[in-house]
């Protein structure tokens, strides 16, 4: 029988929620909603030297925004907590002891200053320093391998600065499994003594990553490439203490534009796109980051646009909501490779969904922006309008740009179109227009256009000579959808008054 799925998103609360961050909890969140899992929250904040007070409630705010919430953690208990390892600091000095007593670990006593002699006594030579079993037992270095019990109590006693450090085995090799990356050979030799515990009372994060993720029964362990070269230690502590270790999947780099390199904030601000998912305010400084919020992304949008850096589905689709992608979603089908951010797909389907959502939908989120302008339309006039412009728009604030013309009457218009477009004898001939134009009864969009037509027919001229002057009175410029639909909306009387005004100023 499987074991139940529980998975965690252990974020450090050092700054805003990098969008590598938010792929890695969407994976997590994924992976454990097909398994009917548990998703966590764990606040790995045992640096406190780069803690930063507003970054734990951005990241939550982040997650609750992309839709992908956490099931346990800092105010949902779940009876695995405390979720914020600075108040589980009692725990890990047990587990330190229990790893010294079992002969994984030992004190070292080394200095900065002394290991900072070794390690340019080692560069002069052409060598690199590495604290592990070819010099732990030499004598160099300060540690409880070579000083006696009583000598280490001492030390201890009298305030020394010491480390815990995990004792690497030698000649091994240790043939680990990834779920994404297949077997890794390791050969222990080549490994460094990490540090597990400091003398302040605080762990580092291996040791107290491997405990939390013990008692909080972690199932699966999927996390940013960066940590694969932790894979050897963490696997070796999961079988020092003698727990069973979970299953092990590291997800490729989000990479710069270019194909090079980790994605950073400064490519970014750089190219001009956000790398956070929220905006986010430095407290200390008051500088700015942008966020994809912000800038007028949707959510799902965002959402659907991180889960194919780095995963694909195996078809050709590419629009998945949340609920399809956790179905199909595969760790099988995760690249093993670094995934290349492209701020132009990424765009393309914030327009893809733009077409998904309904008008009415839509339409809220307008009547906002129209109201700052001191517009007043009715809901239903505005959801025709959207109807009628989204599929040209990326952002909502796109709309105005888009739809001005449907509330207000233009008060400027483009000169190299008039100037093209805008004859003599155009004014004689849109006064003509006016006069069929009052004629019409019924101003449906159909009807309006078959009889204009019909006008320029009976009169034989080109249809440019009539349609593209109309289209300059009405919208200020040679764009905008139908024109016998701007015309329906606007009504009879707008028309010929914007006519009259194109009239008067052309």
């Amino acid at each position: 029988m499987e074991p139940n799925v529980r998975v965690r998103f252990a974020p450090s609360p050092t700054g805003p929620l990098h969008i590598g961050g938010v792929r890695t909890a969407l994976y997590n969140y994924l992976f454990t909603k097909k398994h009917n899992g548990t998703f966590i929250l764990r606040i790995e904040d045992t640096d406190q030297t780069r803690y930063v007070a507003n970054a734990e409630q951005y990241i939550i705010d982040a997650l609750n925004w992309c839709k992908i919430p956490f099931d346990e953690g800092p105010g949902k208990e779940g009876g695995f907590g405390p979720y914020r390892q600075s108040e589980r600091k009692n725990l890990y000095k047990k587990y330190a002891d229990i790893l010294l007593e079992k002969g994984w670990a030992y004190y070292a006593f080394d200095t900065a200053e002394q290991l900072d002699a070794h390690r340019k006594g080692h560069e002069a030579e052409g060598k690199t320093f590495i604290y592990n079993w070819h010099n732990r037992e030499k004598g160099r270095l300060v540690n409880s391998l070579v000083l006696t019990d009583d000598e280490v109590q001492k030390r201890i006693n009298s305030g020394e600065n010491f480390v815990i450090r995990f004792k690497n085995p030698q000649d091994e090799t240790l043939i680990l499994e990834d779920e994404i990356r297949g077997t890794i050979k390791i050969d222990t030799n080549s490994l460094d003594d990490k540090i597990l515990f400091k003398s302040d009372g605080m762990p580092t994060y291996h040791l107290a990553n491997i405990v939390d993720d013990h008692l909080m029964e972690i199932s699966h362990v999927i996390r940013g490439e960066e940590w694969l070269p932790s894979l050897p230690l963490h696997n070796l502590l999961y079988k020092a203490f003698g727990w069973d270790c979970p299953k092990f999947a590291h997800l490729p780099l989000i990479l710069k534009p270019v194909g090079k390199g980790k994605l950073s904030k400064r490519d970014g601000d750089k190219l001009g796109f956000p790398v956070f998912p929220l905006e986010y305010t430095n407290e200390e400084t008051g500088d700015v980051s942008r966020g994809y919020k912000e800038d007028g992304y949707f959510a799902d949008a965002f959402i659907n646009m991180l889960a194919f850096l780095g995963w694909n589905p195996g078809t050709e689709q590419e629009l998945f909501s949340l609920e399809e992608l956790i179905k199909e979603f595969d760790l099988k089908r995760v690249s093993k490779s670094g995934a290349k951010f492209n701020p132009d797909k990424t765009k393309w389907f914030q327009q893809q969904y733009m077409q998904t959502k309904s008008d009415a939908e839509l339409t809220k989120l307008y009547i906002p922006i129209l109201e700052e302008k001191n517009i007043s339309k009715e809901k239903i006039y505005v959801e025709k309008v959207i109807s009628l412009i989204k599929e040209r728009a990326v952002f909502i604030e796109d709309f105005w740009g888009l739809s001005s013309f449907f509330f207000e009457a233009p008060t400027e218009y483009d000169a190299k179109n008039v100037k093209k477009n805008w004859k003599e004898g155009t004014p004689e001939l849109m006064q003509e227009l006016i006069a069929v134009i009052n004629n019409i009864e019924d101003f449906s969009s159909e009807n309006t256009e078959s009889k204009i037509k019909a006008w320029i027919t009976e009169k034989e001229i080109g249809f440019g000579k009539v349609m593209q002057p109309l289209r300059l009175s009405l919208v200020g410029k040679l764009a905008g959808p139908h024109l016998f639909d701007i015309i329906a909306m606007i009504g009879k009387q707008e028309t010929v008054a914007r006519l009259n005004n194109s009239i008067e100023k052309l």
